[in-house]
């Protein structure tokens, strides 16, 4: 399994104020990029350069938090200049099965997505569930999982006014991208269905259900 440094990917390092840098593998949302960001974020889990507190990986880009008093941006920047990665040596990929209720009053918005999609409802449910999607990051809210590979037949555009109260367990569609709204909150997305499982739990020692990188 062959290695290179980052600058073979293209990766640049820009510095976040005095206490992060991005590792940023250019600007496109695909799984090669993808790839990448999770081939370092491994590559760095295991090396624990002193002073790092958090690494948050993205689309094509993994966030690197550290702690200033214990490491200064030089020292950061040597380390990952010495970095050497495989995109195929990122962590294989956890299975999550998510059940989803589809439709009713659960997905208000599947009858909108199957006619613009010129699609049955059934067929729709049918293409969104028959896929593993990857996850490419959580943000927006704790544990929102924001996933990748969805079938272009339902590309949908989010809402014009969006809602100022989604369910917990929505799942949604905006644009080539689907999720998960893991609590209630404001937002634009097409709901399709919902799902039961608690994708953030506070109480618990592990609080999100998801993590980037798994399917």
């Amino acid at each position: 399994m062959e290695k290179h440094s980052l600058s073979h990917y293209g990766a640049t390092l820009v510095p976040c104020g005095d206490a992060a840098v991005s590792i940023r593998f250019g600007e496109e949302i695909s799984m090669e990029k993808h790839a990448l960001v999770m081939a370092c974020f491994s590559e760095l889990e295991g090396r624990g350069i002193p002073g790092v507190i958090e690494l948050i990986p993205s689309y094509c880009a993994l966030m690197l938090l550290y702690d200033p008093v214990a490491a200064s941006f030089p020292e950061i920047e040597r380390e990952l200049r010495s970095l050497t990665i495989s995109p195929a040596a990122a962590t294989e990929a956890r299975i999550v099965e998510l059940p989803v209720c589809y439709g009713a009053e659960f997905g208000p918005d599947l009858a909108f997505v199957a006619e613009r999609a010129g699609l049955t409802e059934a067929e729709v449910i049918k293409l969104h569930s028959g896929v593993d999607y990857p996850v490419y990051m959580l943000g927006f809210t704790p544990g929102f999982p924001y996933l990748g590979g969805m079938d272009e037949r339902l590309f949908t555009p989010r809402l014009e006014t969006p809602r100022t109260k989604v369910p917990g367990g929505s799942v949604g569609i905006a644009g080539m991208q689907t999720g998960v709204y893991p609590m209630e909150s404001p937002g634009g997305w097409r709901l399709i269905g919902r799902t039961p499982l608690k994708l953030y739990d506070p109480a618990k020692k592990e609080p999100f259900a998801l993590r980037a990188g798994d399917r």
